[in-house]
């Protein structure tokens, strides 16, 4: 069983900061992709950022040079620093971790970030 839980969303003012923390456990071996997502109200999951467990990061464009993807393997954690947030950035964020040899995926829960003043 393995389980993703994702942690430190809020409300914050347009241009603050938040770092969302995503945590794999349960029986894995290893983990390779993780990665976040979000999915706005009426519109579809895209995503936001993802890295390789060699450190090998992409991002959509709209977060680009404002959000920032990284992880720590020994603790199969992915975490995002989110800064100049804007309204548009408002969504449920969610985590995916792809393990290794299975290749199955797991999500979390989803953490509600909003950008309102």
């Amino acid at each position: 069983q393995v389980r993703v839980v994702e942690s430190g969303g809020g409300l914050v003012q347009p241009g603050g900061s938040l770092r969302l923390s995503c945590a794999a456990s349960g029986s894995i071996f290893r983990v390779n992709t993780m990665g976040w997502y979000r999915q706005a109200p009426g519109k579809q999951r895209e995503l936001v950022a993802r890295i390789t467990r060699d450190d090998i990061t992409n991002y959509a464009d709209s977060v680009k040079g404002r959000f920032t993807i990284s992880r720590e393997n020994a603790k199969n954690t992915v975490y995002l620093q989110m800064n100049s947030l804007k309204p548009e950035d408002t969504a449920v964020y969610y985590c995916n971790a792809e393990i290794a040899f299975s290749g199955d995926t797991y999500w979390g829960q989803g953490t509600q970030v909003t950008v309102s003043s």
